[in-house]
């Protein structure tokens, strides 16, 4: 892992009631180790600078008769809203200035494309927007910078874990043309953490994406801080009796 991320024990800021773990509960126990191994957070995009990313959204159709993705594509789901949900309160406090407003402002977009996108591709099987407190993170600068690190790197690490566990070949194709996305983010945050002087490495210091233990990641997972409340599953999704979680 990178000089510059927080420790894997500092993203026991993410998930205070546990929103994230019971979404990837889901997901059958082998598609589970695979996924989870390189999966914490989920980052979006599919619109850089106002240019919108065509082929992300899919017909819900394309999930009907695998439960398996829709159980991965849900917990992508509720992860993206944290992403966007993480940027859109960084934009709206205006904390930020120069590379990091900037970045701000174009990974926001990019998150609330992939939100739109996985939301068209579940139709009615789609999890409900968790409640989140982001407990001033968006308000410091360095707080976000480091935040921001974490999501999207390890983001990368989970459309990466998750693409061969995925059945469906055009739901393959529409997580596919996120992930190069979400590595664009990760080296877009890195450089300007690096520049910044926070950290001499290189925002590309590996030649090969690691990945993490599952029962760390869920260990991590576990016991974090800005998912606040995270509502029922939607009736009849087809992927289980999500419960309701309280702050």
């Amino acid at each position: 892992m990178r000089d510059i991320h927080p420790t894997l024990d500092q993203l026991d800021q993410l998930d205070r009631d546990g929103a994230l773990r019971e979404a990837g509960a889901r997901v059958d126990p082998v598609t589970r180790a695979s996924f989870l191994r390189r999966a914490v957070a989920i980052v979006g995009g599919a619109a850089a600078a106002g240019v919108v990313v065509p082929g992300v959204a899919l017909p819900g159709s394309a999930l009907a008769q695998d439960s398996s993705d829709v159980d991965i594509l849900n917990y992508a789901l509720t992860l993206e809203y944290l992403e966007a949900a993480f940027y859109a309160e960084a934009n709206a406090r205006g904390a930020l200035s120069g590379r990091l407003a900037q970045f701000a402002k174009v990974v926001g977009g990019h998150e609330d494309a992939h939100v739109a996108a996985l939301q068209r591709t579940l139709g009615s099987k789609a999890v409900k927007r968790p409640m989140f407190d982001f407990m001033g993170t968006t308000s410091d600068p360095g707080a976000f910078a480091r935040t921001a690190m974490v999501l999207e790197d390890t983001g990368v690490e989970a459309y990466q874990g998750a693409a061969t566990n995925i059945s469906s070949r055009d739901v393959l194709t529409a997580a596919i043309s996120i992930h190069p996305v979400e590595a664009r983010h990760a080296a877009w945050i890195a450089s300007i953490m690096s520049s910044g002087g926070s950290s001499p490495t290189s925002p590309a210091p590996e030649a090969f994406n690691p990945a993490r233990d599952m029962d760390a990641v869920l260990a991590a997972v576990r016991s974090t801080g800005f998912i606040s409340s995270m509502p029922d599953a939607p009736a009849g999704g087809g992927v289980g009796a999500q419960p309701a979680m309280t702050g």
